[in-house]
């Protein structure tokens, strides 16, 4: 018997800081009393128990003795749950006014709602684009770039048009960001909630590919805000290991919702724009060292060189 409205689930890895902000902009913005709080920590042992247990002694602490990335971990805290909906937080988020109230009444008056999301800000409350995306596909992965999506924002390869619409109202999309997903238990029961196939990266994606196949939408709600300062749980700057990790996991998203042939399609496209990326960047050499410097260059180049590698299957993460 599930008594709760919602439960609110976060893992934490290394983000004791950001989950105590989180937490408190919760305690204030949040005024229903039917709902519970879940953390769980991935192994960081970061001090985050003692922390909950001197400010927040009623949240429900889960300390794993591994690392079991973001899906296994949101697992295991969805199983200890008791609320009728699932709210998946990041660590780095904060809560604006009535969100989350505003993303329950939505998901609960919404007929066809299966899954809702967040209008995502950056710290400085610019907005942060990769709130609501189009699924992951071949084109759009292999056309990604900050450049294009800022100048064609309105393409349907991102999925992002409802982001600049003039009338702001609940939208049906794609897919939204896992930084804040809020779904149906039901729902989640029926599709296995995240697959655990995924370490991270992708992990969302997937659950909006499985929520879209059973008939059911998710709904972008942008009078819903909250912050997310992005990054509060890894390196703010991409290192190479996240680079391959993302393509990584992209292709086991590929393998399981598109079959085999068109993930091994994947890594060869990926291969090719590898290729041509290095021979931009080299060629920009002179250009780019002049205006940002050696180690940009550097950067860009040993990232490159990293997903190549990955694609050719030269080397193995």
């Amino acid at each position: 018997m599930h008594s709760l409205d919602l439960s609110i689930v976060i893992v934490n890895w290394n983000s004791k800081q950001f989950i105590e902000q989180c937490l408190t902009s919760i305690r204030t913005n949040v005024k229903f009393a039917r709902y519970e709080i879940i953390v769980i920590d991935n192994a960081s042992y970061d001090g985050c128990r003692e922390m909950l247990e001197n400010k927040f002694p009623d949240v429900m602490f889960i300390q794993s003795a591994e690392n079991l990335g973001f899906a296994r971990a949101n697992n295991l805290a969805y199983g200890q749950s008791r609320g009728q909906n699932m709210l998946f937080l990041n660590p780095d988020t904060e809560i604006q006014g009535s969100a989350i109230q505003i993303l329950l009444d939505a998901l609960k008056s919404i007929p066809d709602a299966g899954m809702v999301g967040a209008k995502l800000l950056n710290s400085d409350r610019t907005l942060q684009t990769t709130c609501i995306t189009a699924l992951p596909s071949i084109l759009n992965q292999a056309l990604a770039s900050n450049y294009l999506r800022r100048r064609f924002p309105n393409w349907n390869l991102w999925g992002m048009r409802p982001l600049y619409m003039k009338k702001q109202d609940v939208t049906a999309v794609e897919a939204i960001s896992g930084a804040c997903m809020m779904a149906k238990r039901d729902l989640l029961e029926r599709i296995g909630c995240f697959t655990s196939d995924y370490f991270m990266y992708s992990e969302d994606m997937d659950l909006c590919a499985k929520i879209t196949q059973t008939g059911t939408k998710i709904y972008y709600v942008p009078e819903a805000v909250i912050v997310h300062h992005g990054g509060g749980s890894s390196s703010h700057s991409e290192s190479n290991f996240s680079s391959v990790m993302q393509r990584e996991s992209l292709t086991k998203f590929f393998q399981l919702h598109r079959g085999r042939t068109y993930s091994l399609m994947y890594r060869a496209s990926t291969a090719v724009v590898s290729i041509c990326r290095m021979a931009l960047i080299i060629g920009a050499f002179p250009l780019t060292v002049c205006v940002k410097g050696y180690k940009f260059w550097f950067n860009r180049t040993s990232k490159w060189s990293a997903i190549l590698c990955w694609s050719l299957n030269i080397s193995r993460w």
